[in-house]
């Protein structure tokens, strides 16, 4: 993940002071991206340890269309725990916006738009489309989110039996978020690559305001230091899309430095 350590690099080297939302601070880097070729390996950080098991309980939480954590997610990891109210809820986001978009169609009838499901069957019925495309940033329902949408808008590309994916960011936490989001979106893909018999290609990750917390620096520093490692495989049981679970799932030869610990900023 030579990748990832250029992009800490950057934003460390070209990044401008900048306060934020939380009152932290940061160094910021606005517009940068990195490219990720899943046929290298499955793209989990090795110069420290990834929670791979939270990563895919919170992509699967989101499969579901889920957006209370008392639903399979927060017994499992403390992710959205400090956003939740007292009921657990998070309001309409992502996994209400990927699989239960609200619509009017033009008799004013209200519907439902599965955004997931919608671009499994335009890979499979019309790949050459330039229109796969998955929004969670639902101007209409921003306010009623506990935290607006971060990792916001993808677009599925297929060419020559191979699917890509680019991904924009519009808020990335260079430290604890973006490790989760790289490998977050390297596993969709290859679930939706193997429902759509097509080979995991290239992620894509465009950031907008790409951000490192000043007390996140000395952490960063120190993972810098250490070298990368062969990255991992992962393996998915061979069933249809909807029928994953999490136990189908197993991640191969993931070799890692020690767990660096980066305080949350909420």
């Amino acid at each position: 993940m030579k990748q990832y350590l250029s992009l800490v690099e950057e934003v460390l080297e070209k990044g401008e002071l900048k306060e934020d939302r939380t009152g932290t601070g940061t160094i910021s880097l606005f517009g940068i991206q990195r490219k990720y070729d899943l046929r290298n390996g499955f793209p989990l950080l090795t110069t420290k340890k990834v929670l791979f098991k939270a990563v895919l309980r919170e992509l699967l939480w989101f499969l579901k269309g889920s957006t209370n954590i008392n639903e399979g997610l927060t017994k499992y990891t403390p992710i959205w725990d400090a956003w939740a109210d007292e009921n657990g809820e998070l309001g309409p986001i992502y996994g209400k916006q990927w699989r239960r978009w609200n619509a009017v169609n033009g008799r004013g009838e209200h519907h439902e738009i599965d955004q997931i499901q919608n671009a499994i069957e335009m890979i499979k019925n019309n790949p050459n489309s330039r229109r796969i495309i998955v929004n969670a940033w639902n101007v209409g329902e921003i306010d009623q989110m506990a935290l607006p949408p971060c990792h916001m808008f993808f677009q599925f590309y297929v060419v020559n039996g191979r699917l890509d994916c680019q991904l924009y960011q519009r808020s990335a936490d260079i430290a604890l978020g973006v490790p989760f989001n790289i490998a977050s979106y390297a596993t969709l893909m290859i679930m939706i690559a193997q429902e759509c018999d097509l080979k995991p290609g290239i992620f894509t990750h465009t950031m907008g305001d790409a951000h490192i917390y000043l007390n996140h620096v000395d952490g960063l520093k120190e993972q810098l230091k250490r070298k990368p490692k062969s990255l991992p495989q992962l393996k998915i049981a061979k069933k249809p899309f909807w029928d994953l679970k999490y136990e189908d799932f197993e991640l191969i030869n993931y070799q890692h430095d020690p767990f660096i610990r980066f305080k949350v900023a909420v």
